[in-house]
């Protein structure tokens, strides 16, 4: 049985899908009650509407934090040279943004509200899987193209129940894998002396299934280098008492911290741990340690802390709809804030520059839109996009570098990336540190 095979009988059964029927059949009546047509404001010359779902408010805030930045700059680079040109036509673009409030229900009910009362062209999203599935599902289910990013590309394809037999329509996908994350993860483990055990940090969300899954997820895949992961469970997003598995760590010996807690479950378990005397010589942590305010929570405790590294301003790239480099973008956001850099600037510019350049292939209309993507390669401010190559249809990845987050002299954080392994073309800023 081929590894991906276990993967979709073990892990997919664990969770229940909404039959994409009944929400097919629902999206159709609720189309002909607002009397709203498939193609209606795509190709009749009007403005292209671009619908934005993203976390502004409640546990994943810190995802959406550079928001406002990276879309008041695309629609002002729009309104400068008069909107975009689509099958020869000159058209103005609007971009209509939906806070999800971090709730997987509200992100669902606010596409459905872009599809059907705002009718938009194209929506695009990300910020976890808990926002990015459901906003995907609703493009699936209205044939409206959906372009999302910020989620490990598994959990967000085969957590919908994607096969590479059976590709999803409407809804495409770009960023990096569990495979790449583990190389990383794996690398930086390497450089410190530990006796490979690894503690787990798995929440009972699509990321949690994900990361902890059979064969693909971490146990499995570290296991054949050594690191002993043990099943730990998975624990309620939103747990205030994580004494049971500090209790367990301790127990083991655990000198390792993995794991992909929401930000606030994370701070909540560092504190408690150093309040119990759980002390690994290192942390590797997804999702959680990504943008300074996330450290900023931890304090002195947040020293060294590692995580994944997605976008820099030395990555070696430029922006296909305003021309910036990675610097010029890093810079442009500093200096217009006063806020220090999140990697979240780079992949939600990237969300639209991958979206005018669909637009700019296509004829406006959402059919054209689609096929267009299924077949789209084209360079963005994060690297090069390729959605021909795999690893599965509707998905293309992006490079990924580790890194750790050093305590400055004036109290702030900064990220350095000390591990380019898999990604050489991405320069190092320092070397890996133990936490002890």
């Amino acid at each position: 049985m081929s590894s991906l095979t276990y993967y979709l009988e073990n892990v997919l059964s664990r969770k229940r899908f909404r039959p994409l029927a009944i929400l097919t059949v629902l999206a159709l009546v609720l189309s002909a009650c607002s009397g709203v047509k498939a193609e209606e404001g795509g190709a009749d010359g009007g403005p292209i509407k671009i619908g934005y779902v993203t976390a502004q408010t409640g546990a994943l805030a810190s995802f959406g934090e550079s928001d406002d930045f990276v879309v008041n700059q695309v629609r002002e680079h729009f309104d400068s040279i008069g909107g975009i040109t689509i099958a020869g036509k000159q058209r103005d673009v609007q971009i209509i943004v939906k806070d999800s409030q971090s709730d997987p229900k509200r992100a669902s009910d606010v596409a459905a509200d872009l599809i059907l009362k705002d009718r938009v062209d194209l929506i695009v999203t990300g910020h976890t899987p808990d926002i990015a599935n459901p906003v995907a599902d609703q493009g699936e289910a209205n044939g409206v193209p959906v372009i999302s990013t910020l989620a490990p590309w598994q959990p967000v394809y085969f957590g919908r129940g994607g096969t590479p037999d059976k590709p999803f329509k409407w809804t495409y996908h770009f960023f990096w894998g569990l495979e790449d994350l583990e190389t990383v993860y794996q690398d930086m483990w390497d450089q410190v002396d530990t006796n490979k055990k690894v503690g787990a940090l798995w929440p009972n969300d699509p990321d949690g299934n994900a990361f902890s899954a059979p064969k693909t997820g971490f146990p499995d895949v570290t296991g054949k280098s050594g690191y002993k992961i043990d099943d730990y469970g998975l624990y309620a997003n939103g747990t205030q008492d994580f004494t049971a598995q500090i209790s367990k760590f301790k127990q083991q010996k655990v000198d390792i911290l993995v794991g992909v807690p929401i930000p606030p479950d994370f701070a909540t378990f560092w504190k408690q741990a150093a309040q119990q005397g759980f002390h690994p010589k290192f942390v590797t942590v997804a999702k959680s340690l990504l943008t300074p305010s996330n450290l900023n929570a931890l304090g002195d405790l947040g020293n060294n802390l590692g995580t994944e590294v997605w976008w820099t301003p030395s990555h070696p790239y430029s922006s296909s709809l305003t021309g910036q480099t990675a610097q010029q973008l890093a810079d442009a956001y500093t200096a217009q804030t006063g806020q220090q850099l999140t990697q979240f600037v780079g992949f939600v510019h990237a969300l639209f520059e991958v979206a005018a350049t669909t637009l700019s292939r296509s004829d406006g209309t959402k059919d054209s839109i689609r096929k267009t993507l299924s077949r789209l390669k084209t360079d963005t401010v994060v690297g090069p996009l390729d959605w021909t190559s795999g690893p599965v249809p509707n998905v293309a990845k992006t490079p990924l570098v580790g890194g750790q987050w050093r305590r400055n002299a004036d109290k702030s954080f900064s990220l350095v990336v000390v591990s380019n392994k898999e990604n050489p073309e991405i320069p190092v800023g320092g070397k890996v540190e133990p936490l002890r």
